[in-house]
């Protein structure tokens, strides 16, 4: 059975394995996360369960969220998100109230999948966001044309640019899914999971964790 899990990521650090290898890991914040709503085919056209984890002051929170959670009796959640139950959780039934957590969803040696969005960088060109090499050489006479994405097309065929040409603009803060990452350690009194190298996504983002599609079971 596939599972799935919300949380933050808390940053990097490094562990020593018992054969004296340092192995560098990313910590993984994954708190309880409590169902504050039960989607069904009836209700919503699918079944999904929204989660919601971390705390907040009820007063940040628009009236409408506050009616909306009230029926957990668990506070005010800092993050809302869903779990969908026809990827995760097959055959389980939830309720109002109940709480997912980390103690005995994974175990060190599993593969999983962690979904975050990265890390926004803003206006970039052709060379830093698609890693071109550049139109022209540096030498020989090169005036004022420096990391240049040169020609886009051709004016006689197709005569116009084709969709989803590689050329400058907004890189990063996109949806990204790193595959097949190792789970290291589970500290489930600390709610954190320490996986092997890096996630996407800055500190405290919040990120996905779930059964990873490269598992052969």
């Amino acid at each position: 059975m596939k599972k799935a899990i919300y949380g933050k990521k808390i940053g990097m650090t490094q562990v020593f394995t018992e054969d004296g290898r340092c192995v560098p890991v990313t910590a993984l914040e994954l708190p309880p996360n409590i169902v504050f709503q039960v989607k069904t085919k009836e209700t919503d056209g699918y079944e999904a369960v929204q989660v919601g984890f971390g705390t907040q002051k009820p007063q940040r929170v628009s009236k409408a969220v506050t009616r909306h959670v009230a029926a957990a009796k668990k506070g005010t959640p800092r993050t809302l998100r869903e779990i969908r139950l026809d990827k995760f959780f097959l055959g389980s039934e939830f309720a109002v109230g109940d709480e997912i957590a980390l103690d005995g969803l994974f175990e060190p040696g599993n593969k999983v999948d962690v979904v975050g969005t990265s890390i926004g960088k803003g206006f970039a060109g052709v060379i830093k966001r698609h890693h071109m090499k550049g139109a022209q050489t540096m030498t020989h006479g090169t005036h004022e044309y420096f990391r240049h994405g040169g020609s886009i097309g051709c004016r006689k065929f197709p005569g116009r640019v084709w969709k989803n040409k590689r050329m400058p603009g907004h890189m990063g803060n996109e949806r990204v899914l790193q595959a097949g990452i190792e789970v290291v350690s589970v500290r489930a009194k600390d709610n954190v999971l320490l996986v092997k190298g890096s996630v996407p996504g800055p500190k405290n983002g919040t990120i996905l964790v779930q059964t990873s599609r490269k598992n052969k079971s």
